[in-house]
């Protein structure tokens, strides 16, 4: 399966007022000055993936100023996709003109992994920063992951609401025995996936830690909040816990209180990693992901690197070149000057300069 990104067309998305842009296989650089709409630009291209922003923000805040709607669009092998932002209403997706009943169900049509210095939360951040990292991913990897997470999610939310409702009225136990239930099937798989798909992403990153540099050892792991292994052990744990869940309000055991741990030399990387070891560990991390997905899904997913080369000395911006022309089979890279992008890629990229949201094939 193929599923290259063939054209971008973009309706007021943050600063584009109107974008149609045709990408081929291989390489691009998209060159200019800040606040110009590099970062926007991948930003489109991981909305069209993830069906999120970048940065963060609320939906309605990449609606160009003064417009209440912006669109994104991309032709992908045979299919086209589109997210729709509006303002006061929640996002929609669209595959091939028709809407999707959830923006998330758009997951996994096009496989993309994203660079940018917004994602040093997943190193240095808390640990539901590195839960989402790991959700994120492994919804594009599969879709039981993105079904399983989907029930487990809600079955909490019914939980947690049982727990505040309690606080004021009595709520039957045989009230919260269905969604514990759930909890326990759904939450049992989730652990299941992500121990697998760890243990995984960690031959990758530590080739990948090694190659750029960096000599010391990169490890990952995931830290379960309790040792329930079993979805009948996580029931009786959820179980046990109701009192004191009941006193918390919240539900304080299961796969969303888990930890990645990331290691650099047996070191938690968060707390005691340099600047450069948490920038090399998150670069390890990501392409990795590009390394794992490639595998799981058969095909190698489009790459962003979001003004990434800039915060690397030379020697590695020189191996990170060499990784991404061996690996990458599409990827948009964007820097202030082309140069920063190095020779090799330049003499095989198309390269774009964009200004106040207007971009140009140079």
């Amino acid at each position: 399966m193929r599923t290259s990104l063939r054209q971008l067309t973009l309706r007021s998305f943050r600063n584009y007022d109107a974008l149609e842009l045709e990408l081929s296989e291989g390489f691009h650089v998209v060159a200019g000055p800040n606040a110009q709409g590099k970062t926007n630009l991948l930003e489109a291209l991981y909305l069209l993936s993830s069906t999120r922003l970048l940065r963060g923000v609320r939906d309605a805040e990449a609606i160009r100023q003064g417009e209440s709607r912006a669109s994104v669009t991309g032709e992908a092998g045979a299919a086209t996709l589109a997210v729709i932002l509006e303002a006061g209403t929640r996002k929609r997706a669209f595959l091939n003109g028709v809407s999707l009943p959830r923006a998330a169900d758009l997951l996994g049509r096009l496989p993309c992994i994203c660079v940018s210095t917004a994602d040093l939360p997943i190193i240095r951040g808390e640990p539901a920063d590195r839960r989402l990292f790991l959700d994120l991913e492994l919804s594009q990897a599969s879709a039981s992951y993105l079904r399983d997470l989907t029930h487990y999610k809600r079955a909490l939310e019914q939980r947690n609401a049982l727990l505040k409702l309690a606080q004021d009225r009595y709520v039957a136990e045989e009230t919260f025995e269905p969604w514990e239930l759930q909890l326990a099937q759904h939450g049992a798989a989730l652990r299941q996936n992500r121990e697998t798909y760890v243990r995984d992403l960690e031959t990758h990153a530590r080739a990948i830690h090694g190659f750029l540099g960096d000599g010391e050892p990169l490890a990952l792991a995931i830290q379960p909040n309790d040792l329930a292994e079993t979805a009948e052990e996580l029931f009786a744990s959820l179980h046990e816990k109701r009192p004191h869940d009941l006193h918390r309000k919240s539900t304080t055991v299961g796969p969303h209180r888990d930890e990645l741990m990331i290691r650099i030399e047996s070191r938690e990387a968060r707390l005691y990693g340099s600047q450069g070891q948490q920038r090399s560990a998150l670069l390890a991390l990501k392409l990795g992901t590009l390394l794992l997905l490639r595998d799981r899904l058969g095909e190698t997913p489009l790459l962003l690197l979001d003004d990434i080369l800039s915060d690397l000395d030379a020697d590695r911006r020189r191996r990170l070149a060499e990784w991404v022309m061996e690996h990458a089979r599409q990827a948009v890279l964007t820097c202030t000057e082309p140069e920063a992008a190095g020779e090799g890629i330049l003499s095989k990229a198309q390269v774009y300069s964009v200004s106040g949201g207007t971009i140009s094939s140079l």
